[in-house]
């Protein structure tokens, strides 16, 4: 299944850069999931032929990620996106619930643009445990801060 989805992403970043008779081909294995010997019989090919044109495939898509590296940047910038997702909406581990954890950022942050600590009020902890809530949600928000940097940068 691993080599199919590994298949399926190399093809989708550098299909494009394989001849109409490759990509043909190529797209009958991985995604029509044909086999070689229907796809010899409907080309009047020999299934040697076939099996060899797909590892020629592989082996060129293959060198193009080894150049540019296109996938595995997609997949860094995935994790990290969901990273970002799991931080800002999961459950902490104080039990706040997305909404509660929400609506106590809302809370905490500055009003109209202020600059972090300008108004007192604002920066006082929310919610029965006090500072543990405040603390935490500035951890996360540091955390989001720090992953959406870095996947700027990537981009």
């Amino acid at each position: 299944m691993e080599k199919i989805y590994e298949q399926t992403m190399l093809y989708d970043f550098y299909g494009e850069l394989l001849t109409d008779h490759q990509r043909s081909i190529y797209e009958d294995v991985v995604y029509n999931d044909m086999s070689l010997g229907e796809i010899a019989e409907e080309r009047g090919i020999s299934r040697q032929g076939v099996h060899d044109l797909i590892r020629r495939c592989d082996r060129i898509l293959q060198e193009y990620e080894s150049k540019l590296h296109l996938v595995e940047r997609f997949a860094k910038a995935k994790e990290t996106v969901m990273e970002i997702r799991r931080l800002a909406g999961s459950a902490d581990s104080t039990g706040d619930s997305d909404q509660t954890g929400i609506a106590d950022l809302t809370k905490i942050t500055e009003p109209d643009g202020q600059e972090p600590g300008a108004n007192p009020a604002a920066a006082e902890p929310v919610g029965n445990d006090g500072g543990e809530v405040f603390s935490h949600m500035v951890d996360r928000m540091q955390r989001i801060a720090h992953l959406a940097q870095g996947l700027m940068e990537e981009l």
